[in-house]
């Protein structure tokens, strides 16, 4: 079986290389065999990382190629279908199911988180693509619900992110060691967005005060160089010593790092999913709805958003020590509700690999999910 995947990678985004590693070692504990090709933008290392075959994907002519050849294509995980970030992303997507809809060759859609959609030409686009797609599953119910008001009629499930699939216990980093940290710890996710409210100010000042009270600090950047920035630039507005992970650090030593610290205030989504899997508490700082979705499937904390000045250092704080003071019970109820999912996790890939030995769509009634319906 070849299968093709399409999605965010090879961008250096910790997150979107997470879902890579995920679905990969999903499909490949289901059927060790297959034949695995990832579009990405950095085919070389996306060969090296993976173990797999890549093609450039701006080569249209290469992708038709693979795609004419392939079972069937995978389009996801991810926030793929949006048009927050811009304009392109839903052409693109779309385009390459297109392709494989050219071809016939079924089109599973994993895991993804849809939206925001604001353009109306984009809602139809998504609309017409997706209601010719042999199978869609979805992250969370928010984006279910998105599809459904644009007019998308095709059964779509609601399944876990594929990183939840993860196993933590399986990975390790030495970084923490040989910064002969003997505090606790705090894992910091932050990330550069375009408003006019000083959220950055606002973080150090919180992460200042957690210093002092006898925590230490590491800010964790989740898409490489980008948001190494990001972290420099707050740990420069803080007042108290703060450690910053290495960018290039691979997807392993991140979950590990994470999953080594007693609470994780993040900003990106994968890192509120590392943590997750880590069974760490974590206190959200929202950019998107995806992160208000995930927050509210795992029961935590949303402490505001990076657009709206309606909170502030002292909030954060008092989020940050209230989780900390009850996280015993936090860690219970991580552990309720991602261990189950951990396991149907596994199953989004097997409904796909179903579909492309088939070559029909299996029911939505084949998978049982408990966190995305929540």
């Amino acid at each position: 079986m070849h299968v093709v995947l399409s999605g965010y990678y090879g961008f250096d985004n910790v997150g979107d290389e997470a879902i890579l590693y995920s679905i990969i070692r999903a499909i490949r504990n289901i059927k060790q065999e297959v034949d695995i090709t990832v579009l990405s933008n950095n085919p070389k290392s996306t060969m090296e990382t993976y173990n797999v075959n890549a093609v450039n994907r701006w080569n249209f002519k290469e992708i038709s190629r693979v795609v004419k050849k392939a079972d069937g294509l995978i389009s996801g995980g991810g926030s793929l279908l949006q048009d927050q970030t811009g304009l392109k992303s839903i052409p693109y997507y779309t385009g390459i199911i297109k392709i494989a809809q050219w071809y016939k060759k079924p089109v599973f859609i994993y895991a993804q988180g849809m939206g925001p959609i604001r353009n109306s030409i984009n809602k139809w686009i998504v609309k017409k693509t997706l209601n010719k797609v042999d199978q869609i599953t979805v992250r969370d119910r928010n984006s279910k619900n998105l599809l459904a008001s644009i007019g998308v009629t095709k059964s779509t499930s609601i399944v876990p992110d594929p990183v939840i699939g993860l196993d933590s216990s399986q990975f390790k980093n030495n970084w923490i060691q040989k910064q002969h940290i003997r505090n606790p710890i705090i894992t910091v996710s932050v990330r550069n967005w375009p408003t006019t409210i000083p959220y950055k100010e606002k973080i150090a000042s919180c992460l200042d005060q957690l210093v002092r009270d006898g925590n230490s600090i590491i800010f964790v950047p989740m898409h490489g160089k980008y948001d190494e920035i990001a972290s420099n630039e707050t740990a420069e507005i803080m007042t108290e010593k703060s450690y910053i992970a290495p960018y290039d650090s691979s997807i392993e030593e991140k979950i590990s790092i994470i999953g080594q610290s007693d609470l994780l205030i993040g900003m990106r989504l994968h890192s509120l999913i590392f943590s997750s899997i880590n069974y760490t508490p974590f206190v959200a700082i929202s950019y998107d709805p995806k992160i208000d979705a995930f927050a509210a499937i795992c029961e935590q904390s949303v402490v505001g958003h990076v657009e709206k000045n309606n909170w502030d250092d002292q909030r954060l704080l008092n989020h940050v020590n209230r989780a900390l003071s009850n996280r015993t019970a936090q860690q219970t109820t991580f552990k309720n509700k991602v261990k189950k999912s951990q396991l149907e996790a596994q199953d989004t890939s097997r409904l796909a690999l179903q579909l492309f030995s088939a070559g029909v769509p299996p029911t939505s009634n084949d998978v049982s999910i408990s966190v995305g319906n929540k």
